[in-house]
């Protein structure tokens, strides 16, 4: 078992302020991605992403103290693009609309880089990372949807905790099969949740 890291092995030593370093950052970041795919956990180092993403050493130990860090800062580019592409289904004009786009950002979130979400998976679960990567709330955003798609629906939390637990479910086991189809998943996924909505309460 890896030992607990200190918080400030965790986080980025400082915050870019400039468009420049800001592209610095989200390259080094995406080359963390790259080398976790092609090399697992196990081969990630900060030299090798350095060498991915283009810049020196130096460069990247001014933002990241370690590949902990790195890992942490990927998790969270990870989560927030999946909580921002469900706050933005939630703009669509009916809740059944705005839960099938929340299902399409669930299962693309996993298949579209499969070996990276395996492992993100695998990273956050790790107690020296969580703290850092507590995820922003998701069901109170599935929550909002239900309660527009069953506006009669008597406990709609409840629902929606349980709509999150079939689709981490569902997306977790389909990405350690190794599934690669997005619009199969999909369907399956479509007819478990509103399969799900059809029978808890009127609406």
């Amino acid at each position: 078992m890896r030992e607990r890291s200190p918080p400030q092995r965790l986080r980025p030593r400082k915050t870019p302020r400039q468009p420049r370093s800001e592209e610095t950052v989200a390259a080094i970041v995406e080359a963390a991605a790259q080398v976790l795919e092609s090399a697992g956990f196990e081969g990630v180092n900060t030299n090798a992403v350095a060498e991915r993403a283009g810049v020196s050493i130096g460069s990247l130990y001014q933002y990241f103290p370690g590949k902990d860090a790195l890992t942490v800062a990927l998790i969270h580019r990870e989560t927030r693009r999946f909580h921002d592409d469900t706050a933005t289904a939630l703009q669509l004009r009916s809740g059944k609309a705005a839960l099938d786009a929340m299902l399409d950002a669930s299962v693309r979130q996993q298949l579209q880089r499969p070996m990276l979400a395996r492992l993100l998976d695998i990273e956050e679960g790790r107690p020296a990372l969580r703290d850092e990567v507590a995820k922003p709330e998701t069901e109170a955003l599935f929550a909002t949807a239900v309660r527009r798609a069953k506006p009669r629906l008597e406990r709609p939390e409840l629902a929606a905790a349980d709509l999150v637990a079939i689709i981490r479910g569902m997306v977790d086991a389909a990405g350690e099969r190794g599934e690669t189809d997005i619009d199969d998943l999909t369907r399956r996924l479509r007819a478990a949740v509103f399969g799900y909505l059809a029978k808890v309460g009127a609406g």
